[in-house]
């Protein structure tokens, strides 16, 4: 009998140490299996899309999720990002609505020399919605690879080439949409400047490329391939 009220004592012993609650070790070891798995989940997926104002300027990331990419907003107009993979991004700070204003900008840009990538100043229009580019740098993928020749335009110490594209069932500031692209691609490329953006839109108007009403307008770097870094800062004179 003594035997058997033993046996009993050390079963019961068992099950109250199974169940017991945890200790500090335990639970500082949860926590920090935890926060390894949310570093993990954030070093896979990179910073969602996401637009706003930070420091007084208007700033727009959007991500297709099929690459790597982090978005910081820095100290005043500056931002950075980073990225690695073959998906589509585009990141920025600027205004909105865009005008046709002097902008002035530098910082680094550093895209992978085999990488997609371009570094622009970047909007929208509705009414029509235009898809627009003022492009002063880009790594190895030539912009104007499949768009259509207009002319040219000198401004700010350089010529830039003018192109125009159409985009069939594309996202957009309105969704899937068709639309046009309008584009400027200096053939002296540089990062950081001045851009008279009015230049510009005066260029393509006399080629029958017509703006709408200016939606955001940002001085973006945007990625599709390979990796790279960037960190910008914009201002308006």
């Amino acid at each position: 009998m003594v035997s058997f009220l033993s046996s009993l004592f050390v079963a019961a012993a068992t099950v109250s140490s199974v169940f017991a609650l945890p200790t500090a070790d335990v639970l500082e070891v949860r926590d920090e299996l935890a926060n390894v798995t949310e570093r993990g989940l954030l070093e896979r997926s990179g910073t969602a899309s996401s637009t706003g104002t930070n420091n007084g300027y208007y700033y727009s990331f959007y991500t297709d999720n099929n690459a790597y990419v982090v978005y910081t907003n820095g100290p005043g107009s500056e931002y950075s990002v980073q990225w690695s993979g073959n998906g589509d991004f585009v990141a920025g700070k600027g205004w909105n609505p865009g005008s046709a204003r002097v902008i002035n900008y530098g910082g680094n840009y550093g895209p992978n020399p085999n990488a997609g990538s371009y570094l622009s100043v970047y909007g929208w229009t509705t009414n029509p919605l235009v898809e627009y580019y003022i492009v002063d740098n880009y790594a190895a993928y030539n912009p104007a690879t499949g768009l259509n020749f207009k002319g040219t335009v000198y401004s700010d110490g350089s010529t830039y080439n003018i192109y125009q594209g159409t985009r069939t069932n594309q996202p957009s500031i309105l969704g899937t949409s068709t639309f046009q692209q309008y584009w400027s691609i200096r053939q002296n490329k540089r990062t950081g400047g001045t851009i008279t953006t009015g230049n510009h839109f005066n260029a393509w108007s006399r080629l029958g490329l017509r703006l709408g009403t200016f939606n955001y307008q940002i001085v973006a770097v945007e990625g599709f391939s390979q990796s790279g870094t960037a960190t910008i800062y914009v201002q308006s004179s």
